[in-house]
């Protein structure tokens, strides 16, 4: 008789959240790109309308092949409203930014995000974070400003876009905190994109016929088509893979390799629109970059020390 077939050793796990969190570095940026083609014809408000109407239309058979409820308990109606809301705005911003900016220089400025979460945590929601990860967060907004002063010089006010972006990503994060632990991640990823799109639709209604070259529709032609459905499909696709991620490996091993994004964005923007960050720009990366690195190390030490000092269960 054969024995219980044994599970899968955590090793493999962790292995494969790192595996999905490397290809949600490689995905997530090739959303950008598209992002970027898309906006040479086509506004923005009507390619962030794409990517959630996409979302939606994407996992709305995964929500069925996998028997998920459509409903939610109407508790959940308001933050998964204002979830909506905030991701559609800090898409709205970061996608009006590369409009015109480098990748890696808008995308450099939207990873201050995980500071101000940090510092909300601290000063609003009285969570226990120490001074050194405080003056992180304080040296990553000094790499911030290293990379907007070209940026602002060269674009204009565009080049705080992205700050908005962050702004906005922060709190959806805070948000998506308490939801991912009573709303599946299928079901998450279907309401936000269909709350999203509804939200999408009047506003670009009013804005039919007002030459508003941010708002007003235009019907996409040839291979603008492929660039709005790519919007979409590398959208769920990437955050699909960093929410499977996170429930295979911890945080703590994840999170240094968001940073990964950084170099394959410049690499993809040095390829296909031949932008490079300049020296002011690259110093300022790397000064957020650092920083970041610098938090995750002292959350990861926090973290030991506070299991450390717990005491023992009574025999």
């Amino acid at each position: 008789m054969n024995g219980p077939v044994p599970s899968a050793p955590p090793t493999d796990r962790i292995l494969a959240g790192v595996a999905l969190m490397v290809g949600f570095c490689v995905t997530a940026p090739l959303l950008d790109v598209v992002a970027k083609l898309a906006s040479g014809t086509v506004p923005v408000g009507q390619i962030t309308a794409a990517r959630f109407a996409v979302q939606c239309a994407l996992m709305a058979p995964a929500l069925w092949l996998m028997g998920l409820p459509v409903r939610v308990p109407r508790a959940l109606w308001l933050a998964l409203l204002a979830r909506a809301a905030l991701l559609l705005g800090s898409t709205f911003c970061f996608i009006a930014a590369i409009r015109v900016m480098p990748l890696a220089d808008a995308l450099a400025i939207v990873f201050v995000a995980p500071f101000i979460v940090l510092l909300v945590g601290k000063f609003y929601l009285s969570e226990d974070v120490g001074p050194r990860r405080v003056a992180a967060a304080m040296v990553g907004f000094v790499g911030v400003l290293f990379v907007i002063q070209p940026s602002f010089a060269a674009f204009g006010a565009v080049a705080l876009f992205p700050l908005g972006t962050a702004v906005g990503f922060a709190f959806y994060i805070l948000v998506t905190r308490g939801l991912s632990r009573r709303v599946h991640p299928v079901a998450l990823q279907f309401h936000t994109g269909l709350a999203a799109s509804l939200m999408c639709l009047p506003v670009l209604l009013a804005a039919e016929g007002t030459g508003s070259a941010l708002l007003d529709p235009v019907r996409p032609e040839g291979v603008a088509w492929l660039w709005l459905l790519g919007v979409g499909f590398f959208a769920t696709l990437s955050h699909m893979m960093m929410t499977y991620a996170l429930s295979l490996a911890p945080s703590a091993t994840l999170a240094p390799l968001q940073y990964l994004e950084l170099p394959v964005a410049t690499l993809l923007g040095f390829l296909v629109f031949g932008d490079f960050p300049n020296a002011l720009s690259l110093t300022g990366i790397a000064i957020i970059i650092g920083a970041g690195l610098y938090m995750i190390h002292r959350e990861r030490v926090t973290a030991r020390q506070l299991v450390s000092d717990r005491p023992a269960p009574p025999v």
